[in-house]
């Protein structure tokens, strides 16, 4: 066809050479390379490539003439000799095309004639003219690749990677993998209902659902959400924290051994989510203000917070210990620790140097496959989860406690001592005084009320 359009050879090397490109992102990706949609996401891959504006017209017009041979009887032997001429590997079975008379329609579909043949025809045209393909089934690749990109670029934490990724399989699946381009607001609707009436999800469960699919719609399928109306919610019932008593708590620390029990006094001595205690490092600490500074938190934001005074001597005592393996860690030819975002490339020695070692480092090397390198992780989260829980139920205490629970005691007992909620606030890193406000629930109410003259008091 190529030679038939006069077509100069080095025109119909980048023509064969962007089929060529066509052909592999589809094998990649898992694409039926004969459906228009995976043109439109070839091109999507084009522009994320940064290739310029007439490289993504040459690769649309190369695959849209590769669409009119596949859909030319006497063409579609050539469509074959051509792929195969040019080392492509042909994976996929066109479907059979119907032929449907000029100026008919079935399902919809607009039928192929000689005006829409023309070399001139658009990539919509050609999209018209193509076979619907299934409405489920479809592949879903290219969505979690692009999810983890936007997620990625808003430098979100991998939790919520995961959390999303999680119910994006489940959107999938309630859709039965529908075209992804086809979704539409009835979906969400259909599924959130589904979650809450079927399934019976807690209402944070169908809120974080909800929060999942209006990302994915936003920044990954690039549609408005529009404003959700008919959907079934979730009871939410109102939720009071578990709080130790001081007791309670120095009966849970007795029962654990060190690192753990370190972790345990900071959790409620500062107030600190377990992830931010166990990605603590060692230039956290400011021994001489007496400070501990909190990097990265819930929300990628730092604060402060006082450093327990009682605590500064086994504190240093730690930092002791991390100083030796980092020694030994040295002598080994370790590649050092991990760093966030991108710091190890812009500080390629920092990795290295001490200040960014773990202050609660994992008791043994990680050997990473490529490139073949020695890094330390931090303690895992579930040792600490493990400890504390054995050591909940070796104390006997009564009461539904979890690591967690050190942060909420925190919070409690300041305010039992009359702190000022928005001190607290501070404190625990809350962006909102609601998320504080709960903790009122969880002292005893000393408001007075018998009224009297602020003259009087």
């Amino acid at each position: 066809m190529l030679v038939g359009k006069s077509f100069p050879d080095e025109a119909r090397a980048s023509y064969l050479k962007w089929l060529r490109f066509y052909w592999d992102f589809c094998n990649k990706y898992q694409y039926d390379p004969y459906r228009s949609e995976s043109l439109s996401w070839f091109l999507h891959k084009l522009v994320e490539k940064r290739q310029s504006e007439q490289q993504q017209k040459q690769a649309g017009h190369s695959i849209t003439m590769f669409y009119r041979m596949k859909y030319n009887p006497v063409a579609s032997t050539e469509a074959s000799q051509l792929a195969n001429s040019s080392g492509i590997s042909v994976r996929y079975q066109p479907a059979p095309v119907t032929i449907v008379p000029a100026g008919t329609t079935e399902t919809g579909a607009k039928p192929l004639t000689p005006a829409n043949q023309d070399n001139s025809a658009t990539l919509d045209e050609i999209n018209q003219t193509a076979y619907a393909g299934p409405k489920t089934g479809n592949s879903w690749v290219l969505v979690y690749d692009s999810l983890n990109s936007e997620i990625k670029i808003r430098h979100y934490s991998p939790k919520t990677l995961k959390s999303y990724r999680s119910w994006t399989r489940h959107f999938q699946a309630f859709t039965q993998s529908k075209d992804f381009e086809a979704l539409n607001q009835k979906d969400v609707v259909d599924f959130l209902s589904h979650l809450a009436v079927v399934k019976q999800v807690s209402a944070s469960s169908q809120n974080q659902a909800f929060n999942a699919l209006l990302f994915l719609y936003k920044h990954v399928l690039k549609k408005e959400f529009g404003e959700i109306k008919g959907v079934a919610r979730a009871k939410r019932r109102p939720y009071i924290p578990v709080v130790l008593s001081r007791e309670e708590i120095d009966l849970i620390v007795e029962h654990l051994d060190e690192p753990v029990k370190l972790i345990a006094k900071l959790l409620y001595g500062c107030g600190l989510r377990l992830f931010e205690c166990l990605n603590l490092r060692v230039h956290c600490f400011n021994f001489d203000a007496g400070i501990l500074t909190i990097h990265d938190g819930k929300g990628k934001k730092d604060r402060t917070v006082p450093l327990p005074q009682t605590l500064v001597p086994t504190l240093k005592q730690q930092l002791r210990k991390v100083s030796e393996v980092y020694e030994a860690d040295s002598k080994a030819k370790f590649a050092g620790t991990f760093l966030p975002d991108q710091l190890e490339r812009k500080y390629k020695n920092a990795a290295k140097e001490f200040i960014w070692q773990w202050f609660f480092p994992a008791q043994s090397l990680t050997l990473l496959r490529e490139p073949q390198e020695y890094k330390r992780y931090p303690i895992h989260e579930s040792v600490v989860q493990k400890a504390i829980k054995q050591a909940v139920n070796h104390a006997k205490i009564t009461k539904r406690a979890s690591a967690h629970s050190f942060r909420h005691s925190f919070a409690s007992h300041l305010l039992q001592a009359n702190y000022d909620i928005r001190t607290i606030q501070e404190l625990l890193g809350h962006s909102d005084l609601r998320t504080t406000m709960i903790y009122t629930h969880t002292v005893q109410s000393r408001t007075l009320k018998q009224a009297r003259s602020p003259l009087d008091f």
